[in-house]
């Protein structure tokens, strides 16, 4: 098993080339790295990175490969049959390829409820370039006057703010439906609604979560303050995919911080809200760069 530590895309991109990012699943077997070397190889390309797993317990290939090619020598269209080629040769489960400078962003869109925290920092670092998305639209069961800094920055970027009250026997779920067909995915800033199993079928794309690490200990209203009266130590958040088990989808990225007697409840607060932030933007960057391939029933490979 080859692996190495997860790293930023690679830099060093020569004159007039383009960066590649290739993720691929298949049945284990002999020369998949030397074909997927040729491949690239013979069209003039040269991989800057590979990252290889394959479990101990089940001969399954999985890998995600970084490659700076010459797009005059190697068209966009010949590259996606060659890498389409190679997946059927080795009967692929999955293989996506991405040339970022060329293939448009990945349209998304982002429900939200009341809290502004994890919203409003994807729309920043959107607004800063560190997130290779287009936003198609903010849906939301909270209203927002329009003089609210969220209105404001969405009002200012042309982006779509939907406001749908939801209701115990209605989540409106047809219309967000209706709102986000086209999107490539889904982020849920801290939504506070349950989302169907019949919503999930239907939307049939994967939908990126966020929320604290405080459960399942402490449920219900306000967990940071009960969390901080129960004196824990270490806070943390979560950010997985949507299933129709409640919280329980395979994991993308996790992060944790010490907390202490020193902490104030509002210290607290932000600690976790910061979290909270910097979880969902990381598995958000990682997706769009292809890092994440499902493994098993629950779990995710993340290079």
């Amino acid at each position: 098993m080859l692996s190495l530590a997860r790293r930023p895309l690679s830099a060093a991109v020569p004159a007039g080339n383009l960066l590649g990012i290739h993720l691929f699943q298949c049945p284990d077997t002999v020369g998949i790295v030397a074909r997927l070397s040729e491949c690239i190889a013979s069209r003039g390309g040269n991989i800057h990175s590979v990252d290889v797993f394959v479990p101990d317990h089940k001969p399954i290939f999985y890998s995600r490969s970084e490659f700076t090619y010459n797009p005059m020598l190697w068209p966009r269209d010949v590259l996606h049959t060659d890498f389409l080629n190679l997946s059927q040769h080795f009967n692929a489960q999955r293989s996506t390829v991405r040339v970022p400078d060329l293939d448009p962003k990945y349209k998304i869109s982002v429900l939200a409820s009341k809290l502004d925290h994890c919203l409003f920092d994807l729309l920043y670092r959107w607004q800063e370039g560190r997130l290779p998305v287009d936003i198609n639209c903010v849906i939301s069961n909270h209203d927002r006057p329009k003089d609210n800094h969220v209105r404001r920055f969405l009002e200012r970027h042309e982006i779509p703010y939907h406001y749908l009250p939801t209701t115990p026997g209605n989540k409106r779920e047809q219309e967000i439906l209706e709102l986000v067909q086209g999107t490539d995915f889904v982020v849920l800033a801290r939504y506070m609604q349950i989302l169907s199993e019949g919503f999930l079928k239907a939307y049939s794309k994967d939908i990126i979560n966020i929320h604290h690490g405080l459960l399942p200990s402490f449920k219900g209203g306000n967990p940071s303050r009960q969390a901080f009266n129960a004196g824990v130590k270490l806070i943390g958040a979560t950010s997985h995919f949507v299933t129709p088990e409640l919280d329980a989808g395979p994991i993308i990225e996790q992060m944790v911080e010490r907390v202490s007697h020193r902490d104030t409840l509002q210290s607290f607060v932000v600690k976790s809200e910061n979290l909270e932030k910097q979880c969902l933007a990381e598995a958000i960057k990682s997706y769009c760069e292809l890092r994440v391939l499902p493994y098993e029933l629950k779990k995710t490979v993340v290079f």
